[in-house]
């Protein structure tokens, strides 16, 4: 298997990512490239794999059904772009020379690179345990930076495009505004490079947590049951957050993974059933508009968010 993804990788880097950067004139990234393709190449097995978990799920037990999907395709797009092409670029380019412009900083300057090893010495030579709790920092990173993108009026106007999906299936997860999922790349990022997660772990746990992310997103009636509901996220779960009334101030349920974080810090609901979902509140380009008009329509949202938030507090 690993020798099927090194030569995808190798065609990839070969036909068009090495022509792509000349002709840019981008040839100093030359000795990232091939970890560039690699990780697209595994972003692209990974939406096979979610396609192939999550769609029988929604074959199987549908919340709804729609005669008319054509939102769902757009969401669709988003997936790839996302996965295939942006995601790759940042888990493995971008944050590779973002580590070792800041290791070296702090080398320059007397300090030793921070690592989660360091801390808890204990994790020295365990390297399953590591990955796990390195995911575990992350995710409650995540549960904060998701709810207080429900906070600022700001931050709303660009997440609602998120919520605007009346037709949320697993392919919904990567359905963001641009500006929207850059904070969320940096915010993410900066976490990763202060607990000290390695370059090459980086983006399997991004593969990892963003497939359960997926899952959580179904057009599905699962749930774990009582326990295991407060120990993964499920579709009936998360499907409340994107409750019509699961707007702004209203919301709960923001973890992406782990349920944990909504119960300690009060905003778990294991009682609401599968909902409806979406936000009334956007206009119909939101929900409904071609990828260039749902952007344009967030970016709109945010600008007019943007100039009364000097002039009246949050609601």
């Amino acid at each position: 298997m690993g020798d099927a993804f090194d030569l995808a990788a190798g065609w990839l880097q070969e036909h068009l990512l090495l022509p792509l950067l000349y002709l840019l004139g981008l040839m100093q990234w030359e000795d990232v490239s091939y970890g560039w393709a690699l990780f697209a190449v595994y972003g692209a097995v990974q939406v096979a794999i979610t396609f192939a978990v999550c769609m029988p799920l929604e074959r199987w037990r549908p919340v709804e059904r729609w005669p008319d999907t054509r939102a769902v395709t757009v969401d669709v797009l988003y997936t790839v772009i996302s996965r295939v092409g942006v995601l790759p670029l940042f888990t493995f380019v971008l944050f590779y020379h973002a580590q070792v412009a800041l290791n070296g900083f702090l080398a320059d300057h007397g300090f030793v690179p921070p690592t989660l090893e360091r801390l808890l010495p204990f994790l020295l030579d365990q390297p399953v345990l590591t990955f796990i709790i390195y995911a575990i920092i992350l995710d409650c990173a995540d549960y904060w930076r998701h709810r207080l993108s429900h906070m600022f009026r700001w931050w709303w106007a660009l997440h609602s495009l998120h919520h605007a999906q009346r037709q949320m299936t697993f392919w919904s997860d990567d359905r963001n505004h641009v500006l929207d999922d850059l904070i969320a790349a940096l915010w993410f990022g900066a976490i990763a490079l202060a607990i000290g997660v390695p370059p090459l772990q980086f983006p399997l746990l991004v593969l990892l947590l963003r497939f359960l992310e997926s899952l959580s997103h179904a057009n599905a009636r699962v749930w774990f049951g009582t326990a295991g509901e407060r120990l993964l996220i499920s579709p009936r779960f998360h499907r409340a957050h994107h409750g019509l009334l699961a707007a702004g101030q209203r919301s709960c349920n923001y973890g992406a993974v782990l349920p944990w974080w909504d119960m300690l810090f009060g905003t778990a609901d294991f009682g609401r059933d599968y909902v409806a979902t979406g936000d009334p509140t956007g206009e119909e380009a939101l929900a409904s508009g071609s990828y260039f008009a749902q952007q344009w329509a967030g970016l709109r949202r945010f600008a007019a968010a943007f100039a009364r938030a000097g002039r009246s507090p949050i609601g």
